[in-house]
């Protein structure tokens, strides 16, 4: 498995990271901020948006395009990680740490790949 794709979390096809807990922390992979390049803003869910499995949540401009947010559960946001809204660059630093992205009260999970089908995935 690589280093790139830890063995805790589930992914969606479109390259976002959830935790297995209630709330689930939301994050993008290392994945995908390699293909983004320099992340240079956020636009996330606010606290008390209701978020769909598979739908469209927020948005992450990088130096290279912008590319939209996919919620992989679906539920109520009831954290936002303010210091990537004000500091993006730590998303690419840290994406399955300090660059978590939001938390949700998960009401249903998405369709979710296990770590090896995600890694299958981004290789294909």
């Amino acid at each position: 498995m690589s280093q790139h794709i830890p063995e805790h979390l589930h992914y969606t096809a479109q390259h976002e990271w959830v935790t297995t807990d209630d709330p689930a922390t939301v994050g993008v992979t290392a994945v995908a901020t390699e293909a983004l390049g320099d992340i240079v803003f956020l636009e996330l869910p606010a606290v008390g948006t209701a978020v769909v499995a598979g739908q469209v949540c927020g948005e992450i401009e990088s130096t290279k395009s912008v590319s939209e947010l996919y919620a992989p559960v679906s539920g109520t946001v009831v954290e936002v990680n303010e210091a990537v809204t004000a500091d993006p660059a730590v998303v690419n630093a840290d994406p399955y740490g300090a660059g978590w992205l939001f938390k949700v009260a998960v009401e249903s999970r998405g369709e979710l790949l296990t770590p090896a089908e995600y890694e299958a995935q981004a290789a294909g």
